[in-house]
């Protein structure tokens, strides 16, 4: 139950005469000259929109995160990151939109007073409206509660023609309703049945990827559309172990000539891995895993062939992670999840780089024991527990924006749950879509190059000879939903990729 006391009148109180409920629990204040209220409760769940276009954007939202958080707003979710075109006055650079949930104690007219210091803080100050700033931040809900005072109107009066306000709004949600708050936000739409239907009045996804509004994901030094074109991952083994191709690039030289190649192929990044994960290996300590890496790294990013390339790791360790990201790594490859290393997610929330979170239970050495291989139906289970890791991951600081998720082909799963996964790409989306839209969204990496269960269907048991298996592979997962794809080759699959696209871009039309 909120209750509501009398204040003497502040400048960031609001006055108000009355306290209507226009459904259970849900409240609205209006402005009268004689008093001033507050809402007083343990914490009030909020909506937090966010737009900038100037400076950084990136930097200016990550600093603006980080004042809210000191300001006494704990961040639950993050919204995806929306690169759009101006609106009202057109005439200047494009901005970056995403919004954020998150409880606070802070009664409606101290969050305001708290954001619109850390705008200050930031150096925006009073200029045209609709205008240029380096960080704007606008109250969208405020608990179950509709605010009218002078200074502040919830829900904010303009959300319902914005686009680039209501997508990342939406992104908040999930498609199942997990609160009375957020029934309540849902009830508060205009002119529709509930938030989503507005979304779709607007235009929904259809919007996204056109009409100035672009889905992004930051990684390297630029804001990626992962919807343009399935992204093509060539695997680098650095072990000697590896089920397919282990000890063929030990050596500097050797490694450096197999990144030429397959840059050459047609390779969009280059995932190093120094630690075997085939199943029953046994693991190695992070320095000598870095041993393995970090020479590699620096002879790899000192190549005019990887300029404008992205980089991964494939690591589980967070130390590994944190130094192949000081030599010029771009993304973190994690086929744990976090479950290996307790300090992984802190260490990349504060690295700033996508962090690549994937499914397995166990580690390599038990994760094809057969109590790790008990599923009721394998696409619902995998995205529950991967959901479950990706919140844990954004409550450490990695935002929704900076998350890759992959549902790990070959890891914790036998012929026929890989083959599940492979055509079931698109329930696992929408599974964790019913508790977060954010999630969903998520750009899906598939890694079934030279997979055993690949052997066991073509009768190969060779992994080197699983080449066309995987070609066929990578097709189902592209055409169920994959943006991203790891293989061993990489001249085989950058074919299939373009087909691929070229179907999809015809479906579209």
């Amino acid at each position: 139950m909120n209750v509501f006391r009398r204040l003497l009148p502040t400048k960031f109180g609001f006055k108000t005469s009355k306290k209507s409920c226009y459904a259970p629990g849900i409240c609205s204040i209006h402005s009268s000259p004689d008093c001033v209220v507050e809402v007083h409760s343990p914490e009030q769940e909020v909506i937090i929109a966010l737009g900038s276009n100037v400076g950084n954007r990136l930097n200016n939202f990550d600093e603006a995160l980080h004042l809210m958080k000191q300001s006494g707003i704990q961040i639950t979710r993050h919204a995806c990151l929306y690169e759009t075109a101006p609106a009202y006055v057109t005439d200047q650079p494009q901005f970056l939109n995403s919004a954020v949930r998150g409880v606070t104690k802070l009664g409606p007219h101290e969050l305001l007073r708290a954001l619109k210091k850390i705008e200050k803080d930031m150096g925006r100050t009073n200029g045209i409206r609709y205008g240029p700033r380096p960080i704007d931040l606008d109250i969208l809900f405020y608990g179950k509660f509709k605010i009218h005072s002078e200074i502040l109107d919830v829900p904010h009066e303009r959300i319902w023609e914005r686009p680039f306000v209501v997508a990342p709004l939406i992104d908040l949600l999930g498609s199942d309703i997990d609160n009375d708050t957020v029934a309540s936000w849902h009830s508060f739409s205009k002119h529709s049945s509930d938030l989503f239907e507005l979304w779709e009045k607007l235009g929904g996804e259809s919007l996204v990827g056109r009409n100035g509004m672009k889905r992004v994901l930051p990684v390297g030094n630029h804001l990626q559309d992962w919807s343009l074109k399935t992204s093509l991952m060539g695997i680098l083994n650095l072990t000697p172990d590896s089920f397919s191709d282990g000890g063929k690039y030990i050596s500097v030289e050797a490694a450096v000539s197999q990144v030429r190649l397959m840059l050459s192929e047609g390779a969009d990044m280059i995932d190093f891995g120094a630690q075997s994960t085939r199943p029953n290996a046994s693991k190695i300590s992070a320095e000598e895993e870095l041993d393995r890496l970090i020479p590699v790294i620096e002879a790899v990013t000192k190549i005019p062939e990887a300029e404008g390339k992205l980089l991964s790791v494939d690591t589980f360790y967070s130390e590994v992670a944190s130094e192949a990201v000081k030599k010029g790594v771009h993304l973190v490859n994690d086929v744990s999840g976090g479950r290996l290393d307790s300090s992984m997610y802190s260490v990349v929330a504060a690295l700033r780089v996508p962090y690549i979170a994937m499914h397995m239970r166990g580690d390599p050495s038990s994760m094809q024991n057969p109590e790790n291989l008990q599923y009721n139906d394998v696409c619902k289970d995998v995205a529950f527990e991967l959901y479950e890791r990706l919140k844990e991951a954004e409550l450490a600081g990695i935002p929704a924006w900076r998350l890759i998720i992959d549902p790990g082909i070959g890891f914790s799963k036998n012929t026929e749950h890989n083959l599940d996964i492979l055509t079931g790409l698109t329930t696992i989306q929408a599974e964790i879509a019913r508790r977060s839209l954010a999630f969903s969204h998520a750009p899906l990496l598939i890694g079934p190059s030279r997979k055993r269960f690949l052997g066991d269907v073509c009768a190969r048991p060779a992994a080197d000879k699983r080449d066309p298996a995987t070609v066929a592979a990578v097709t189902t997962g592209v055409l169920n939903g994959a943006n991203v794809v790891r293989v061993h080759n990489v001249q085989y699959n950058a074919d299939a990729l373009r087909l691929c696209d070229a179907l999809l871009e015809r479906k579209l039309r």
